[in-house]
């Protein structure tokens, strides 16, 4: 969507608050030997006291509140019985709507103890969107957002999830712009303008970064069971930074 007025920022601004403060409890709730479906419930009863809805039942039917993907899951896991372990990395991706208005928000995580590499895939995955957030201004073009991912992605020896990209946002969970690759695509004209919303999320695979889509028909896993981390918030575009609207702050 496009801000049209303050009555839609403060919109969007409402539920992307509700959308992080909803991430940030569930991460802060992750304990060993607890099942994906207990997490999944933290968020749901959080999400309930608000108001909000999720926004992947509300749109695609999805079976369950969030998306909590581990280790080989990429992402888009349903929750269920996978119980969690010592050692995990667990991403959380947390999507609401509230008064016609939806924001998009996630991020990873590891369970103590800390692998020293999965630490490092977290941190320089993280990084990579602060980096990317710093681009985002009217006037400059969408394909910089994949430019700066890739080029980050390949500095570490990572690999991007060319299938997964930030997308449009505000109305419904994904619109204009549909794809926001985390990949330079040259033939990507679009350029930023003033109040257009938007995720971004990078995507960064420790292995061949390939995927595939599991029985389920909705958990994304990597083909070589190898770890990968996503961070992602909604941003609102304006002639100078732009206003982030999933900050916990």
């Amino acid at each position: 969507m496009t801000i049209q007025d303050e009555r839609d920022l403060a919109g969007l601004m409402k539920i992307g608050k509700i959308c992080a403060q909803t991430l940030h409890l569930m991460l802060d709730s992750i304990k060993p030997g607890m099942t994906t479906a207990d997490l999944d419930r933290i968020g749901a009863d959080a999400l309930r006291k608000t108001g909000a809805r999720s926004a992947p039942i509300v749109m695609y039917n999805y079976p369950g509140t969030t998306c909590i993907s581990i280790n080989e899951e990429v992402a888009h896991a349903i929750p269920g019985r996978r119980v969690i372990q010592p050692g995990d990395v667990v991403n959380v991706d947390v999507s609401a709507e509230l008064d016609g208005y939806i924001a998009d928000t996630g991020a990873s995580m590891i369970v103590p103890p800390v692998a020293e590499p999965a630490e490092k895939l977290l941190a320089r995955t993280k990084a990579t969107l602060d980096k990317a957030l710093e681009i985002i201004t009217a006037g400059a073009p969408l394909n910089q957002i994949g430019r700066v991912v890739e080029g980050e992605a390949r500095k570490y020896g990572y690999k991007v999830l060319r299938e997964l990209g930030g997308h449009g946002v505000g109305r419904s969970l994904h619109e204009y712009p549909r794809n926001i690759p985390n990949y330079f695509a040259p033939r990507l004209r679009t350029r930023m303008t003033e109040g257009l919303v938007f995720t971004v999320e990078p995507f960064f695979n420790m292995g061949v970064g390939k995927i595939q889509q599991g029985k389920d028909g909705w958990t994304l896993s990597s083909t070589d069971g190898s770890l990968s981390a996503q961070y992602e918030h909604t941003v609102v575009v304006t002639r100078g930074k732009p206003i982030i609207v999933t900050a916990l702050g």
